[in-house]
């Protein structure tokens, strides 16, 4: 892996098959060799994070891409959800979006990060590899917080 950091494991949580497509693609195109798993909707990204049934043995994930705009429980519930509870809220959080609104921005300010969805691989692989960086220190420290309560 480029810069010798750890592999970490990310959870797409994005409705959309073209969407899921492009960030795979750009996640190859950046030669970045993290995992990456995906579900489709709100209730599932909630029941992957529990691990709840179909998910009992899910891994926890390192990151969260979140998209916002999903079926059955949109991607602003999910993050609530996570924040408020206390065995996932030091998840880090990317929520993607369409939207780059000041008034979207403030609806998710719970986030760590936010960006709007790219339109080209160029521009993906920048923003996997930031993801990607950005990730692996929250984690860190996430962690390491963890291990002196």
């Amino acid at each position: 892996m480029p810069g010798g950091s750890p592999l970490i494991t990310i959870l797409l949580v994005e409705d959309n098959e073209a969407d899921i497509e492009l960030a795979l693609r750009g996640l190859k195109r950046a030669k970045l060799q993290n995992r990456i798993l995906t579900v489709r909707d709100g209730v599932e990204a909630l029941a992957f994070l529990r691990r709840q049934a179909p998910h009992q043995d899910a891994p926890r994930p390192d990151l969260v891409l979140l998209d916002l705009n999903l079926p059955m429980l949109d991607g602003r519930a999910v993050l609530v959800s996570i924040r408020e509870d206390p065995g996932l809220r030091e998840l880090p959080v990317v929520v993607l979006t369409t939207s780059d609104s000041d008034q979207e921005r403030f609806a998710v300010g719970a986030a760590d990060a936010f960006m709007t969805k790219p339109v080209d691989f160029g521009q993906l692989a920048k923003i996997v590899g930031m993801i990607s960086d950005l990730g692996w220190s929250v984690v860190s420290l996430s962690r390491l917080r963890s291990k002196q309560t």
